[in-house]
């Protein structure tokens, strides 16, 4: 019988992809050599599948690629990178599934089984995201990887806040979890599949430990733990946190009453990217399933180490349904160049610092409205919620607005010049301030409904 779990043997890919104390002991000792000779043998097989699918060859055949021009990782600035909008664009090519994926390049009792769910749709309509059983289990034990590279344990009960439906995150989690650790797994999701006032009471009764998912929401729970008398550290012990944070770590902690807290980078196309270790000394990036390019947001060219570019990402374990070849994550980070107590041969990235498509370019500087929290959290009043508006003057003059909970609404007249002059003194750049009481702004960001709130509106467009 030709199913999901007969395509894949779950020992061998721990083999090929150790996991927990083999993984520390295997990345100590493997040379920087030795890791490039794993990653072309997996680049040559993504490489054939990619040649394969129609969407590669009309990306590639455009420029006058040939398969003969393709031999090795040293190749790879020869090719040209895609984004989403490229994906979406095979999807109305060829609906409703599109050609960038391989299924058509097995005969039909061959192909392998095929996971399909979407993108949450941040940044516009949802995207089809497809699965084969090996690209999809490899995904799950990267992430468990780093689970429990960050301390995870077998009697933790985990708190997931990730979306389900027809959204990835949230079955992508629930997998890791239950495929590939001991923990006890709670999907809780978002704040409309489970109000957060019942998750904060879940959490209490089941004695959840970890929490996972998305660090804006996560600090919400903890205000609304607060708002129904329950206090994070004393009746609802939350030890670890692993979530999207970037710069927001110390806000989210102090939110769960000094909870240690990491951060995970990935996207729905290729799961995670990069994980942090408990040396908090950055995100270790996968290399051996995932190889990184740093590139200028605008000349596309690599950069130096410690600039910040576009996460360019091939995913090497993707050679069943969809190939991932220099796939453009409009992600924005830098390396990070000093050494690292763990001792890990991998490469670091500071994490996720905003979205280059999101960046609003302000008087000569670039303002990354998913960074405007992290600045925030330096003040005690500031209630968790926010939105960045931008408009354009009929000057010509672009102006940036940022909606702001505080916890003192009553005082906004006096709070509002300190918010501008903090924003000014961090951003490098005059933006206006307009206060709020808390939850006031759930309906523009989507805070209890959506997987990442909306951080930017832009009137601009249209």
């Amino acid at each position: 019988m030709h199913n999901y779990l007969t395509a894949t043997d779950a020992r061998a890919l721990a083999t090929e992809f150790p996991i927990g104390p083999a993984f520390v002991d295997t990345f100590r000792r493997l040379s920087r050599d030795e890791l490039r000779a794993r990653q072309e043998a997996q680049f040559r097989r993504i490489v054939a599948l990619a040649w394969k699918t129609p969407f590669y060859q009309r990306l590639w055949g455009a420029r006058g690629i040939t398969p003969d021009d393709i031999r090795s990782l040293d190749d790879l600035p020869k090719l040209p990178t895609f984004d989403k909008s490229d994906i979406m664009a095979s999807i109305a090519l060829r609906p409703p599934f599109g050609d960038f994926h391989g299924m058509d390049a097995y005969a039909p009792a061959d192909r392998p089984p095929v996971i399909m769910h979407t993108t949450s749709g941040t940044t516009g309509k949802p995207q089809v995201l497809l699965f084969g059983p090996r690209g999809r289990e490899v995904q799950n034990l990267l992430l468990a990887r780093a689970y429990l590279l960050q301390g995870l344990r077998d009697d933790d009960v985990v708190h997931s806040v990730y979306g389900h439906g027809m959204v990835n995150g949230g079955h992508y989690i629930r997998e890791t979890f239950t495929h590939w650790t001991r923990a006890l797994f709670m999907p809780a999701g978002t704040g409309i599949e489970t109000r957060s006032q019942t998750q904060v009471e879940l959490m209490r009764e089941f004695g959840a430990t970890v929490i996972v998912g998305f660090g804006d929401y996560i600090k919400h729970l903890a205000q609304v733990a607060r708002e129904n008398g329950l206090e994070p550290g004393r009746d609802l012990p939350i030890r670890m946190i692993s979530a999207h944070v970037g710069d927001d770590r110390d806000a989210v902690s102090a939110a769960w009453a000094g909870a240690e807290v990491f951060d995970w980078y990935g996207v729905g196309d290729t799961g995670i990217i990069a994980g942090e270790g408990p040396d908090h000394a950055g995100l270790y990036v996968m290399e051996d399933a995932q190889y990184l390019e740093l590139l200028d947001i605008e000349s596309g060219r690599p950069v130096a180490d410690g600039a910040v570019g576009d996460m360019v990402v091939t995913v090497l374990f993707k050679d069943d349904i969809y190939p991932m070849i220099r796939f453009n994550t409009h992600d924005v980070t830098a390396y990070r160049t000093d050494s690292a107590p763990l001792g890990l041969n991998l490469r670091r990235i500071r994490g996720f610092l905003g979205r280059s498509d999101n960046m609003v370019k302000l008087r000569g500087i670039n303002v990354f409205p998913q960074a405007i929290g992290a600045i925030l959290a330096e003040r005690g009043d500031f209630a968790g919620d926010y939105v960045c508006k931008v408009r354009r003057e009929a000057g010509g003059r672009e102006v940036m607005v940022v909606a702001i909970e505080t916890r003192a609404p009553d005082e906004a007249a006096a709070l509002a010049p300190q918010y501008r002059e903090l924003l000014r003194r961090r951003l490098g750049v005059e933006v206006e301030v307009e206060l709020e009481a808390p939850h006031a702004l759930a309906a523009i960001t989507g805070i209890e409904s959506r997987q990442k709130p909306i951080r930017l509106i832009d009137e601009r467009k249209g």
